[in-house]
């Protein structure tokens, strides 16, 4: 099947047009204006490759449309475009080895006058030199002269660190450099996620690329339905709906900013627990509930930390340092030292100090004459008689005391009689939702599970052994 004649006078035309940019370039041999010269010249082969594809065009029905265009010069297109400034932006993380100078080079700015004004600005110097984890957009032209450089990192004021981040701008003005730092509001985006159990909680929500603070969040809301350290089984699956914060648009995943999860469902074992985020308009308050209008939020947290490793139960051990079997009255948990530590209900601190084996110990006293003990701790944030809320960190994990590694002992006390803290926690008692919020309530659990079944439906993959 020949080529259509109206093709290839199309065809001569734009070889027509090549030949012209070639001799434009020729003349002014800038990269801009070669590159595009290369496009035109691509533009024409694809279009000779392509057009004996076609259907002959006597088959088709034809309709003739005639409009009056006058288009500028080939020369005065190039021109412009060879014109145009080109920006380049780059988005890095920084590191604890940045310099000035290596901060720059690995983002693609290759200016000196840049480095010295990083090196030399007090409040750039403050900010950016061997600090880690700071969020840094690069924006330079072609040839590497620096334009602007932003960096995002959590608000100075601890206070604000929930809310707000804070914004460094370096930027070029003329032959100089300026900088400000500013506080800026975080904004929040809703996002959807889903997964499969192969090893651990933590290994699905990093292949579906769900930050740990709402995979600590999914792991708190259930705590009271699933035992996450043993019952936990390969092939359960999750779906969540997300609150993610962002600075500028970029999401975050800083301590202290975590974003809201808003609705969850988690099939455990074939048996499904749903959940969603509901703040009652009459009180202000919030809390998770089950579809069925029950507060998931017990009296008492399954875990003094957010997730950790249990390393000994409730249950007859070998003590480590005594070399005989001993019956364990607590629940270790294996962690980092300095990790934080949680009071698991609202309480108040009976003893807050050093003692014996337990090392650096908090006793906090609850409602129902309950205790909780927290030992072995590498500091202590709370002191005598002070109130402290749920989740409220009172501690962090050390190795103080009889300890061979850092960990923390957890202890439940009933009339001070020992407990197994997970079954208190699973067994203690819930705040139902109010009768009037009913209406309002199932409305958003309506639209919590549209939005599971279409988070549901996104493909996870599947998570990577620990």
């Amino acid at each position: 099947m020949g080529i259509p004649r109206r093709v290839n006078d199309w065809i001569e035309e734009l070889q027509k047009a090549g030949r012209q940019a070639e001799a434009f370039a020729a003349k002014h041999p800038r990269a801009l204006t070669g590159a595009v010269v290369g496009a035109l010249s691509c533009f024409a082969v694809t279009a000779f490759g392509i057009a004996p594809l076609a259907p002959d065009a006597q088959d088709l029905p034809q309709r003739q449309l005639i409009e009056q265009v006058t288009p500028e010069s080939l020369e005065e297109q190039l021109a412009a475009l060879a014109a145009n400034k080109i920006s380049l932006s780059r988005n890095d993380v920084t590191r604890a080895s940045d310099t000035a100078d290596s901060l720059l080079r690995r983002m693609g700015g290759f200016d000196a006058a840049a480095a010295a004004f990083l090196r030399s600005d007090p409040l750039a110097r403050r900010v950016l030199q061997g600090r880690v984890g700071k969020m840094v957009q690069l924006s330079a032209d072609a040839s590497g002269l620096v334009d602007r450089l932003v960096a995002r990192f959590p608000a100075e004021k601890v206070e604000q660190q929930a809310t707000h981040f804070s914004r460094l701008t370096v930027e070029r003005q003329g032959q100089a450099f300026v900088s400000r730092l500013e506080t800026v509001p975080l904004q929040s985006q809703v996002r959807l996620g889903s997964g499969t159990i192969q090893s651990s909680l933590f290994a699905a929500t990093d292949d579906a690329r769900i930050p740990d603070s709402v995979a600590s969040q999914l792991a708190d809301m259930f705590s009271g339905d699933i035992d996450f350290h043993r019952e936990l089984r390969k092939g359960d699956r999750f779906s969540l709906v997300y609150e993610s914060l962002t600075a500028d648009g970029e999401p975050i995943n800083w301590d202290g900013a975590a974003g809201r999860v808003v609705a969850a469902e988690f099939v455990n074992n074939g048996r499904s627990y749903s959940a969603v985020w509901y703040r009652d308009s009459g009180s202000g308050k919030g809390s998770y509930y089950g579809f069925d209008g029950q507060n998931k939020r017990r009296a008492f947290l399954a875990s003094p930390m957010e997730f950790s490793r249990v390393t000994s139960g409730f249950a007859m051990r070998f003590h480590p340092i005594h070399q005989t079997w001993r019956q364990h009255l607590g629940t270790d948990y294996g962690a980092p030292t300095g990790t934080a530590v949680r009071s698991v209900g609202d309480g108040t601190v009976d003893f807050a100090g050093w003692q014996n084996g337990f090392g650096n110990v908090v006793h906090l006293r609850h409602a129902g004459d309950r205790t909780t003990v927290y030992a072995h701790l590498s500091k202590i944030d709370v002191r005598k008689g002070q109130r402290v809320d749920q989740g409220q960190q009172i501690g962090a994990v050390g190795s103080t005391g009889w300890a061979t590694g850092p960990h923390l002992h957890f202890e439940f006390r009933v009339g001070g009689r020992h407990q197994d803290p997970r079954m208190i926690a699973r067994a203690s008692e819930s705040v139902p939702l109010p009768a009037t919020a009913r209406t309002q309530f199932k409305q958003q659990v309506a639209s919590a599970q549209t939005q599971l079944e279409v988070a549901a439906s996104i493909s996870s993959g599947v998570s990577s052994s620990d």
